[in-house]
């Protein structure tokens, strides 16, 4: 272990003020430092620029929470943000948390019903959304009957979109927040006063209420600082869908807290080629994105592209597999370093600059974090697989969500005497790094033989004709279950029972024989989620014909 880890992890102490507010304690405070101090670099598709110091941000903030205040939305009230990337995304989430109110992001591809599901689950008062969601809300804003007031949001900078006529019932967020004031007095909240709303799905059932208090966004000091490696001179580029918790720790609160300035891309779609341009234009010196977005850039020619003041970079929401990062590092000279943590939490664990990183590891746990491999009487584990866990006793580590609202049994079923219960599998070594093997549903038991679907399909992807792959349990009569691989082919490969065998073969001799997938099955695309992660649960119903 480091010297500067170990030092790192002996100094650091949680701060557990009584009261605190994102708003006044950190944004304000940057705003009172230098009023000039950039927060927000951002651009959309069409060729629309703009630019928010802290003490913009800040300003919007006050208006849109007096915006919020006239319509009704009060303190403890829920305000349900389904936007993209506008700016208006910043401006409300700070709002929100200013007046006390209880902030709950969603994706806007969710459908009418999702939508129904989030307002009368979270008994959202208030909804702020990109206009091409009105119509799709208007059809169930009937079913909803503590939904009081609805907002629109432009979905870009131009003044002629903002001031398009809207439907009967919604504000203009641009117009109507313009019109308030400047002055608002910042709710004066409590730690663990409710402040974010996450729905996170599982493998059955609705999406629960994951619930932070405002404490949560302090609790970010170890993402901003120890893992994005982020100063006040920074540039931050977080590629996730605003909707993803990922967004909290990567285009909020980790760099804020740091001061570092976020930079922002309102794009319509992901485009790699469009995407990997954007370091040679923007002096972005810091990156984060999900494994799917870093296996769709190494397959772009790397070696010919300026990568300017880019240095430093990591992984999130899924492990990632150690031949795209050597890929990634030939071209860059720059490591992507795996973190690891939850929509229920903060960082847990990563690669972060004051440790050698192990490719394909989860690295070490964050300071302020005492994360461990336990078995199931809650014993810490070294070299066996077991259940990832945090300890909760003697002191309970900030960041940690609150409760499933509503569900006291699923929020019980995480805990484990002192230990949360992250639902992964892992092993951690004698070095003390922690190697992911897949979430406690997704294990293969075959033939007596356990297997980690994340160590087959890196296994895969080092084969030049794999673009992406998916590994999941088949049914089988005799194993009771098999490894069956779902694979992507890269441009210029085909399909054949040649090539099945081959990939057979190839994954014998890179990892253990008897984990090679005895089905493949080649594929147009996985189904992943809107943050990018391969929805490995809709493959195996689909295989186990549920």
């Amino acid at each position: 272990m480091s010297s500067s880890y170990q030092q790192l992890r002996d100094s650091f102490v949680w701060q557990r003020p009584a009261q605190f507010n994102f708003a006044r304690d950190v944004i304000d405070v940057w705003a009172a430092k230098d009023p000039q101090h950039l927060a927000i670099q951002w651009l959309d598709d069409v060729g629309n620029q703009a630019t928010m110091t802290f003490a913009e941000v800040a300003q919007r903030s006050c208006q849109v929470a007096n915006l919020l205040t006239s319509i009704g939305v009060a303190r403890g009230d829920t305000v349900l943000l389904l936007l993209g990337r506008q700016l208006a995304w910043w401006e409300a989430t700070t709002a929100g948390l200013r007046m006390g109110a209880v902030v709950s992001p969603g994706t806007t591809q969710l459908s009418a019903s999702d939508i129904r599901y989030r307002i009368n689950a979270a008994k959202a008062s208030c909804v702020i959304a990109d206009r091409a969601l009105c119509e799709r809300i208007d059809a169930i804003a009937a079913d909803c009957p503590t939904l009081r007031s609805k907002i629109a949001v432009a979905n870009s900078n131009q003044p002629q979109q903002a001031a398009a006529p809207l439907a009967d019932g919604w504000l203009h967020y641009e117009q109507a927040s313009a019109a308030a004031s400047t002055a608002f007095a910042c709710a004066d909240t409590a730690g663990e006063e409710d402040a974010l709303c996450y729905f996170t799905s599982g493998t059955t059932g609705y999406p629960k209420m994951c619930i932070h208090n405002h404490l949560y966004g302090s609790g970010h000091i170890t993402t901003g600082k120890y893992w994005l490696d982020l100063k006040p001179d920074d540039l931050h580029w977080n590629l996730s869908d605003t909707g993803w918790a990922k967004a909290a720790w990567s285009s909020y609160f980790g760099p804020w807290l740091c001061g570092a300035a976020i930079f922002v891309h309102h794009a319509n779609g992901f485009d790699p080629a469009q995407s990997l341009a954007m370091f040679s234009r923007f002096p972005i010196t810091t990156f984060c994105g999900a494994p799917t977005i870093y296996r769709m850039f190494v397959l772009q020619p790397l070696q010919s592209l300026d990568f300017g003041a880019l240095r430093h970079c990591v992984g999130a929401g899924e492990p990632l597999n150690p031949e795209v990062i050597s890929v990634w590092q030939q071209a860059t000279g720059l490591v992507i370093r795996d973190g690891y943590g939850q929509t229920e939490s903060v960082i847990l664990c990563g690669n972060m600059p004051a440790i050698e990183p192990k490719f394909g590891s989860m690295g070490k746990p964050m300071p302020g974090i005492d994360l461990a491999v336990i078995d199931s009487q809650g014993n810490r584990l070294v070299g066996e697989e077991g259940d990832i866990a945090v300890a909760i006793a003697p002191q309970r580590p900030l960041g940690l969500f609150k409760e499933y609202r509503g569900e006291p049994e699923k929020t019980a079923k995480c805990f484990r005497g002192d230990w949360y219960l992250t639902g992964d599998r892992a092993i951690v070594d004698e070095e003390g790094y922690f190697w992911f093997v897949g979430r406690s549903d997704d294990v293969i038991l075959s033939s007596g033989y356990r297997i980690g679907p994340f160590e087959v399909e890196s296994a895969l992807l080092e084969h030049p004709a794999v673009a992406e792959s998916a590994v999941v349990s088949s049914p089988d009569p005799d194993r009771g279950e098999v490894v069956k691989a779902f694979v992507v082919l890269a441009a210029g490969h085909t399909a054949s029972e040649t090539l099945v065998a081959e990939l057979q073969d190839h994954v014998k001799t890179v990892t253990a024989p008897y984990k090679y997938p005895r089905k493949v099955e080649f594929v147009e695309a996985l189904p992943k989620t809107v943050s990018g992660k391969i929805r490995r649960v809709e493959l195996r119903q689909q295989e186990w014909g549920q």
